[in-house]
């Protein structure tokens, strides 16, 4: 009973907001302008302040562990040749190969990492680690295989991946946690008007950014394009965290490192893969449809997992 408590309270706080901004936009208090705004804000400020916040105060360079941010580059790699290939093989329609790929490998790691992070450990811990090892990749491969595969032959993508690798040098995520490595070695420590102005940013970090994805959670697209969705949506929540969590507990990662990883490997897909599929050319359905299902149904996977993994003593 004491692992299923810790399993809910890790996970069910997080839906609950994710609920209330999926009934807020029902209601009409909030709107597509609430959400965009949000996600922007959220991208550029509050979560950027969140991280550099708790890269200051953890001591993250003597948490830095290169073998981790190795380990989450490689699984992001294997993931994604790995469904690439599976995809070539088994899908009858080739057109929805790229959207297939990118929707069964990449997570929300970021927004919803932070924030199941935080919420157990107080901190992100390893979450800045994980996104240094994974989240550059899942630009760059996305890039690669929607171009490949796109299904508009007569698309011109040129300087798609130079655009693509000028996103990652400019990303404010990537730039914040390049501060936060920064400032941690430099042991700077801001007078306290600076550092709670930060504070204050960082603290409305998770709660904006999870009632933008219940905002923008739509049920609707969840029955287009089934069948592969359905197949992706397994891929990402089930088969990838089957697969490589136990070699991550082989390795001997724990507590706050296997928290990462499960969120890099079993979190929803992120809604920015249908903004990606969409400004390349694929039609989009599909991925909007296992962005629905994986938020939806990941609900239950993430605490089924938290909850195994803290019966058997790794978390």
């Amino acid at each position: 009973m004491d692992n299923l408590i810790y399993s809910l309270n890790a996970t069910v706080p997080v839906f609950v907001v994710i609920v209330a901004g999926y009934l807020l936009k029902r209601i009409g208090w909030i709107n597509e302008g609430f959400i965009k705004a949000s996600n922007k804000i959220n991208f550029h400020i509050t979560l950027p302040a969140l991280l550099i916040q708790d890269m200051m105060n953890n001591q993250f360079l003597q948490k830095f562990e290169l073998r981790y941010v190795f380990y989450c580059a490689f699984v992001t790699t294997v993931c994604f040749f790995g469904t690439w290939l599976l995809a070539r093989l088994c899908l009858k329609d080739k057109t929805i190969v790229g959207e297939f790929v990118q929707a069964s490998y990449r997570s929300s790691a970021a927004i919803l990492g932070s924030a199941f992070v935080l919420n157990i450990y107080g901190d992100t811990g390893m979450v800045p680690l994980m996104i240094l090892g994974a989240v550059p990749l899942y630009n760059i491969y996305a890039v690669l295989v929607l171009t490949v595969e796109c299904p508009d032959k007569d698309a011109v993508h040129t300087k798609t991946m130079a655009a693509t690798l000028q996103g990652i040098a400019t990303n404010p995520i990537i730039i914040s946690i390049v501060i936060g490595v920064i400032l941690s070695a430099l042991r700077v420590d801001f007078p306290r008007i600076v550092d709670n102005s930060i504070n204050n940013f960082a603290r409305i970090a998770t709660p904006l950014a999870l009632l933008a994805i219940g905002g923008s959670f739509e049920f609707g697209r969840a029955i287009k394009k089934a069948r592969p969705a359905i197949v992706a949506s397994c891929l990402k929540l089930v088969g990838w965290p089957l697969l490589f969590l136990p070699l991550a507990i082989m390795l001997g990662f724990r507590d706050a490192k296997l928290m990462a990883l499960i969120i890099m490997l079993g979190s929803p897909a992120t809604p920015s893969c249908y903004i990606m599929a969409k400004s390349m050319k694929s039609e989009g359905t599909l991925t909007s449809s296992v962005v629905v299902i994986t938020t939806l149904a990941s609900a239950f996977t993430i605490t089924a997992i938290i909850y195994v993994l803290r019966a058997m003593g790794y978390l």
